[in-house]
């Protein structure tokens, strides 16, 4: 047993995980709750009301509705809307106890929506390049991690593909997203994202694909908001990948 295993088994022992839904032992998500989940089998358009459904084949992310938007596309494993197991799961990670490890398993939720979808995974291993949506020093402190950040390490281990946490930045402090509308998050959001051009991921990707990494996709003002920044400073192609989509 290595050093890792024996902190696991420690820590396990002393204090054990139960799953937040049905309190058995041994995850905070047990695997009998998590097949309670409904995994998306498509994908859909960035309208928020009526989005339509995309062939898999489909090259692009968007319907002639929504062809305004900076963001290419999104994939989303989960709806928030209605879902209350969803939302406790995400809210359990973002807010106390901050159950930090449900992060990987959000990210292996993600996995199979990528398997039942039918989603040519090796283009992320190809082309991709996964950044976090960032998170103002303030929330930082507080949660003592990024919920986005975590998400997307577990998920780029998992597919091989390069994480780069420093590209994009939070410059400046917003207001919560969670009561305002549409119009107001975009105001709130307006400015706050920064790009790092000393990221070594600065030149490299734009020459790939940027997938954005967020736990939930509400009105898709903050993900629109990183995807304007980043094509503002040349980056062609920027696509999201959210757990859970509102609408």
């Amino acid at each position: 047993m290595n050093i890792n295993d024996l902190k696991t088994f420690l820590l396990d022992l002393f204090f054990p995980k139960f799953c937040i839904h049905c309190k058995r032992e041994g995850n905070y998500l047990c695997e009998d709750c998590q097949s309670l989940l409904s995994i998306c089998e498509y994908q859909y358009c960035l309208c928020q009301q009526n989005p339509i459904r995309i062939p898999p084949s489909f090259q692009k992310g968007k319907c002639a509705r929504c062809q305004n938007k900076n963001l290419n596309g999104l994939y989303f494993a989960l709806s928030y809307k209605d879902d209350i197991l969803v939302k406790k799961v995400i809210h359990f990670l973002k807010y106390p106890p901050h159950l930090k490890e449900l992060a990987e398993t959000l990210a292996d939720i993600l996995m199979n929506y990528f398997l039942i979808s039918n989603f040519n995974i090796t283009y992320f291993k190809e082309e991709g390049i996964f950044v976090p949506i960032p998170l103002e020093i303030r929330k930082l402190k507080i949660r003592g991690y990024n919920q986005a950040e975590e998400i997307a390490k577990s998920l780029a281990r998992k597919l091989g593909v390069p994480l780069a946490v420093d590209l994009l930045i939070k410059k400046r402090k917003t207001e919560s997203q969670v009561r305002l509308n549409k119009e107001e998050r975009e105001k709130n959001l307006k400015g706050a994202f920064a790009i790092n051009s000393e990221s070594p991921f600065f030149y490299l990707g734009k020459k790939k694909t940027i997938f954005l990494i967020d736990d939930v996709y509400t009105t898709g003002a903050t993900m629109e908001e990183c995807a304007k920044v980043l094509k503002e400073a040349g980056f062609k192609k920027v696509w999201g990948i959210a757990v859970a989509r509102e609408g």
